[in-house]
């Protein structure tokens, strides 16, 4: 070894080849005369160092503006001047590795790198330093230099003192500014900018700058060190820690907006792109920040303000899929029926692909629940190709769950429209407001104000919520809602969208439904597969006639899912490996029928009537019953009727009274008689203008002794002038009549115009009479 290093220091300037392997260096820097210990573990690296080996020993160290090892670097990435190093020893590891010990020879520049080999190479010029003399300004910069140096050593722990005495015997001032350069803690660059100063004189100055920059910082950490042990309690490290940092930070007259939290905000921010105005925010907020106490809870304020103002989907958007025959196919798959609802979609998805910045109504899905509202607005998102949120608006009170809680509130967040526009991730999902005709107002303010601008396709592009306090566009979202009835929604909110009407399925699509997709459904939630469990089409049917009665699927859904836990139970127990469910073996899963077939049969008696009404979860059968008694003229009403059938029931008296002598009845009926009418089921309340009707035949076969005819319903309101006026929920009523086995219906003339919503199958089951006078009521009502 002390041979190499001999010959070493004897090779000259002449000595060194024209042509040499370069070997690139990161995080540290090689001076001639110095020696560096270094561990290659690239196999071109390696390659270099044994072809060095055979050859003159020599190589070029250059240190690459690459900060990472083990990337290949290019001679693009590296400095042009470096050291040329003798190889003093090397060694090989069983890990592949290769360890080194050099010496640095002489400065040098490249001149042109050269191909061929694996690794680097270079032509060089090997490079003389200039004014090496020892002028008396050279004198006093070494001088200087040493002593500063030696202070340094003092106060590094990691520098023997023997460095101090070795700087201060040197003589040469170019070695001992190299020397100097390569053992203190400085920058790669800046010591860089040493190795390629050549005049010897600009060196010393150099390196005195930098011996003064590195004790001036010692100084300094001595004293902060100093002074925060005056203060420190050795059970409280913690403390001690923070006293630390904030007397660092003090020294240094640096601040928290050095800190590492606060330059990734800084880099977050940059990367969002945010709009102008929210980026005026964040860096108003991020200097807020820096200049806070990181343990305040003010702190935390800040950064969740900006966690969520960075985390936003500003510029991130789902790219539309408007393929009309794709849409239809996967609405068609999805759901059976509903044919004006998805034409409506199809339409809106039309105009979308013929105008990229059309901004469209908002649509409502408005029925009873379970005829797949909410469905539809998965199915939209899944044929547009983009993300789908929802948020169930049922009970909301609170405008702030709206618009956000401002700041200033603790605990404060947006709004749950910012929250789930963060959570899908793009800037423009399909976005559903479930149950909007449950939106409650309280003290705390009224929502549905609050969504009055999220609705508005001419307002939304300004979105302000209140936590936020800054614009966000609204107006690429595809807003969709939900309602199960309409007049409970404010009208400004009920203007602003486009209602779409959803209403009951018949027994027939109900099957259709339940065979395609229930049933399937519930044998996978319940682990069962086709060959275990098999429903007969009459098994399905009684299902739907005997154990639901309602407009939607989701009681027929769970009665069919009660079946697949019972065949489970009894596969798991080995009582079976497969079953046919059929209509007898109901009973054994689902208990006794729970609905008659055929109510209407109970119509046998003068004075019971059956008439239809709407209700929030679809249509339904009203059974009204009248009976007579000796009296004085007194008429009671029972079964929790509201006021509007009160009256109905008067003002149907009235007309009796006044038409007595048509009717065949006596004057004196009245006047000796007591008249109770009632709706059965009692603990419902009941009220609406369309059982009008259905309580004038009611008094009509009471006081005539006359049967209505069987399997006959009917609805409409009725005025004192003998007229009848059109009602509401003609679908939905008809639906529940052809449920209950009815076979003719009596209907407003004016509502003649809804049977084009009524399935086809069902009118021709059906027979249909309308009329808009009473009497012709009357005349239809019973057998002649």
């Amino acid at each position: 070894m002390d041979d190499i290093r001999h010959s070493a220091a004897a090779i000259s300037t002449n000595d060194i080849p024209g042509k040499i392997p370069i070997l690139p260096i990161v995080d540290t820097n090689l001076f001639p005369k110095m020696v560096l210990p270094l561990v290659l573990v690239q196999k071109e690296a390696i390659d270099l160092i044994d072809e060095a080996m055979a050859g003159s020993r020599m190589l070029g160290l250059i240190l690459s503006r690459k900060p990472d090892p083990g990337s290949k670097h290019r001679a693009e990435d590296l400095f042009r001047i470096g050291t040329v190093a003798m190889i003093l020893k090397m060694s090989k590891m069983k890990d592949e590795k290769a360890q080194l010990l050099i010496q640095g020879l002489n400065r040098f520049k490249t001149v042109q790198f050269l191909q061929g080999k694996p690794y680097l190479q270079a032509n060089i010029e090997v490079l003389t330093c200039k004014n090496q003399d020892r002028s008396v300004e050279n004198r006093a910069l070494m001088a200087n230099i040493a002593e500063q140096y030696e202070k340094i050593v003092n106060l590094s722990p990691g520098l023997p003192g023997e460095m101090a005495h070795m700087i201060k015997s040197l003589k040469e001032p170019n070695v001992l500014a190299d020397m100097v350069a390569s053992s203190i803690n400085a920058p790669v660059e800046e010591k860089q900018k040493v190795l390629e100063m050549l005049n010897v004189n600009q060196r010393l100055k150099k390196v005195t700058r930098l011996v003064n920059d590195q004790l001036e910082i010692l100084e300094m950490g001595s004293r902060i060190q100093n002074q925060v042990k005056e203060d420190m309690d050795k059970q409280q490290r913690e403390y001690y820690l923070r006293r630390q940092l904030k007397a660092i930070r003090e020294e240094l007259g640096e601040t928290d907006s050095d800190s590492v939290e606060i330059r990734e905000y800084r880099a977050v921010i940059q990367e969002s792109r945010l709009p102008e105005e929210a980026e005026k925010e964040a860096q108003r907020e991020l200097q807020r920040l820096s200049r806070m106490n990181p343990s305040s809870s003010e702190y935390v304020v800040a950064s969740t303000y900006l966690d969520w103002l960075t985390s936003l989907p500003w510029h991130e958007a789902s790219k539309d899929v408007l393929d009309i025959k794709s849409a239809r196919r996967i609405l068609n798959q999805d759901h059976y029926g509903l044919e004006k609802p998805k034409k409506r979609i199809l339409e809106f998805l039309a105009v979308r692909k013929l105008k990229k910045n059309s901004k469209g109504p908002i649509l409502c899905f408005t029925g009873p629940p379970g005829t797949g509202k909410t469905s539809l607005g998965r199915s939209i998102a899944r044929a547009l190709g983009r993300e789908f949120v929802r948020i169930s608006l049922g009970g909301v009170r609170d405008e702030a769950e709206i618009r956000g809680h401002r700041r200033t509130y603790v605990g404060a967040l947006p709004g749950r429209i910012i929250q789930n526009i963060r959570k899908a991730g793009k800037k423009n999902p399909v976005f559903m407001l479930d149950e909007i005709d449950k939106l409650d107002s309280s003290y705390r303010g009224d929502p549905s104000a609050a969504l009055l601008e999220v609705l508005d396709p001419e307002q939304n592009d300004s979105f302000t919520d209140h936590y936020l306090d800054v614009a966000f566009d609204l107006s690429d979202v595809m807003f969709l809602t939900t309602a199960n009835v309409m007049h409970t929604i404010p009208a400004p909110l009920r203007d602003r969208m486009e209602v779409l009407e959803l209403n009951g399925y018949t027994e027939d699509e109900k099957h259709k439904i339940a065979t395609r997709y229930l049933i399937p459904r519930q044998r996978d939630a319940h682990g069962l597969t086709a060959g275990q469990i098999r429903f007969t089409p009459g098994a399905v049917k009684k299902i739907i006639s005997g154990y639901t009665r309602e407009s939607g699927l989701r009681n027929l859904e769970r009665r069919i899912g009660t079946v697949c836990r019972g065949v489970a139970t009894k596969i798991a127990e080995a009582q079976a490996v497969h079953l046919v469910i059929r209509q007898d073996d109901l009973h054994e899963y689902l208990g006794p029928v729970q609905y008659s077939p055929d109510l209407a049969l109970r119509i046998h008696t003068p004075g019971v009537v059956v008439g239809l009404a709407w209700t929030p979860v679809g249509g339904e059968i009203l059974f009204v019953e009248a009976v007579a008694m000796k009296g004085g003229k007194e008429l009671t009403l029972t079964g929790q009727l509201g006021d509007v059938m009160k009256e109905s029931a008067a003002t149907a008296l009235s007309f009796i009274r006044s038409h007595a002598g048509k009717l065949g009845v006596e004057d004196t009926f009245f006047d000796t008689h007591d008249i109770h009418v009632h709706v059965p089921a009692g603990s419902i309340p009941k009220d609406g203008p369309s059982a009008g009707v259905t309580l004038l035949v009611a008094l009509v076969s009471l006081v005539t002794g006359r049967k209505v005819r069987p399997r006959t319903a009917m609805t409409g309101e009725i005025t004192l002038r003998g007229e009848v006026l059109p009602v509401g929920g003609i679908k939905e009523k008809i639906i529940a009549a052809h449920r209950a086995g009815v076979k003719s219906v009596i209907l407003p003339l004016w509502n003649q115009k809804d049977m084009e919503d009524v399935p086809r199958h069902i009118q021709d089951q059906m027979n249909f009479t309308f009329t808009d006078k009473m009497e012709d009521i009357i005349l239809h009502a019973f057998d002649l």
